[in-house]
């Protein structure tokens, strides 16, 4: 029996692809300027003042939460390695949960406000609490994943496979461009103000209150998209525990949807963890100003911007498949630079963040089109729930690396290569992978080019 999605679920008007595009604008605020710019560095102070050497020398002074000896420079590392271990099991659930649920755009909403609420709590992180700042960006980071595998769940039911790359690399190009825009707001704030803890907090506080106001529009402007028949039952939370089991079972009937999900979690983590660290390399490691910093991740999402646009376009020309292995290569050598700028250097810096800006975009949003291209029909939620264990700042191999290659040497440089082994093990696994077959064994239709 087919598995193509029913004719009126791949039906969509403008008013509710403008609304679905608008998520990305709103929830791009978090992954900008929290997670990019300010955290890292925010939470790295605040855990150096927990640990008694504030803004001096840290060597050999360890924080001990649970007990766990943990260097305070690294503690953002492996605060975001912790929460992707947290959302291994917590997203595919959600994601179990949305497909059986007549309301995933009421569940899109309660994760999205619960992330932006946390986010706005960060007003009260500060001389040397740097525990609760790290439970605050779990509840905050655990919330955009399970909020997004929502919202990536629409995408198979708003287009068909010939458009999805489109729509996909739209919704992106607006992300940036929403990002962007309130990073700009946060740049005035920080050349008005100075870099201090008070306006690092305050701007990471404006990100949840714009998560907050724009979560408004998809939540008026999407309509809701029942579950198909075999998910459609009563659900609940159990129901979504029975389900990730059966979802694990079932890829083995799929292993060319694992094979592409394998890959993908390999040169994302890579990805998400340039993204995550890039701050704390730029502020320690470069010595460079937050103010120089946050002017940098700017150009990125503006060029991101156009980035996810030209590469949409590109996979017009030579399909999304190829179109990702390009941007791996170019990853590669971007990163591998990355070893060589000097401290101090501004427009290296710049230009190593405007090669970032411009293969980043696209090759994430294609990469979620493909990935929707290997979903079985009436599991979408569910199989994007695996999907986002490796986006939106939940990898964790990545950022584990980069803390323990830190501890171990006291050199970012030395994490920061580190992460190369992601993208070229990612491109290897990438380029190995059937596309064409992979899609048709999903019982889906390939697009006519890949």
């Amino acid at each position: 029996m087919s598995t193509t999605a029913p004719a009126d679920e791949l039906t969509s008007s403008r008013r509710e692809r403008v609304g679905w595009y608008f998520y990305d604008w709103a929830n791009s605020a978090f992954a900008t300027t929290v997670i990019t710019v300010f955290l890292g560095p925010f939470l790295t102070q605040v855990a150096k003042q927990a640990a008694g050497c504030g803004s001096g020398s840290c060597t050999g002074v360890r924080l001990h939460p649970l007990g766990i000896p943990v260097a305070p420079g690294a503690f953002y590392a492996y605060l975001v390695s912790l929460s992707v271990i947290l959302t291994v099991v917590v997203l595919p659930i959600v994601g179990a949960v949305a497909d059986r649920s007549a309301r995933k755009k009421r569940l899109l909403a309660v994760f999205a406000y619960l992330g932006a609420a946390a986010t706005v709590g960060m007003v009260a992180v500060g001389g040397g609490r740097y525990l609760l700042g790290g439970a605050l960006f779990l509840v905050a980071n655990i919330s955009l994943g399970a909020s997004v595998v929502v919202y990536n769940s629409f995408l198979p039911q708003l287009a068909g496979a010939d458009k999805r790359d489109s729509i996909s690399s739209i919704g992106w190009a607006i992300g940036y461009l929403g990002g962007g825009l309130l990073l700009a707001g946060n740049l005035v704030a920080v050349f008005a103000f100075g870099t201090n803890l008070t306006v690092a907090r305050w701007c990471i506080v404006s990100a949840g209150l714009w998560w907050a106001a724009f979560t408004t529009v998809p939540v008026l402007l999407l309509r809701e998209r029942p579950g198909t028949a075999h998910t459609a039952r009563s659900g609940g939370l159990l129901d979504g525990f029975r389900q990730l089991g059966h979802t694990l079972a079932g890829l083995r009937a799929y292993p060319l949807t694992l094979f592409f999900w394998v890959a993908y979690l390999i040169y994302n983590d890579g990805i998400q963890t340039v993204l995550s660290q890039a701050s704390v390399f730029a502020t320690e490691e470069l010595k460079l100003g937050t103010d120089t910093l946050t002017a940098t991740i700017l150009v990125i999402q503006f060029l991101a911007f156009g980035g996810a646009l030209l590469l949409g376009w590109l996979a017009k020309l030579i399909g999304a498949w190829k179109s990702v292995l390009l941007s791996l290569v170019l990853w590669v050598v971007v990163v591998g630079c990355a070893y060589f700028v000097p401290a101090h250097n501004v427009l290296l810096f710049v230009a190593l963040g405007s090669g970032i800006g411009l293969v980043m975009g696209g090759s994430q949003a294609l990469s979620r089109s493909l990935y929707s291209q290997l979903v079985p029909a009436g599991r979408e939620a569910e199989y994007f729930g695996l999907y986002e264990i490796g986006d939106k700042g939940t990898s964790w191999l990545g950022p584990l690396l980069f803390g323990l290659v830190f501890q171990l040497t006291g050199s970012y440089r030395l994490g920061v290569v580190s992460l190369l082994v992601f993208f070229v093990a990612g491109l290897i696994a990438l380029a190995l992978v059937p596309m064409r077959r992979a899609i048709t064994a999903a019982g889906n239709t390939p697009p006519r080019l890949l």
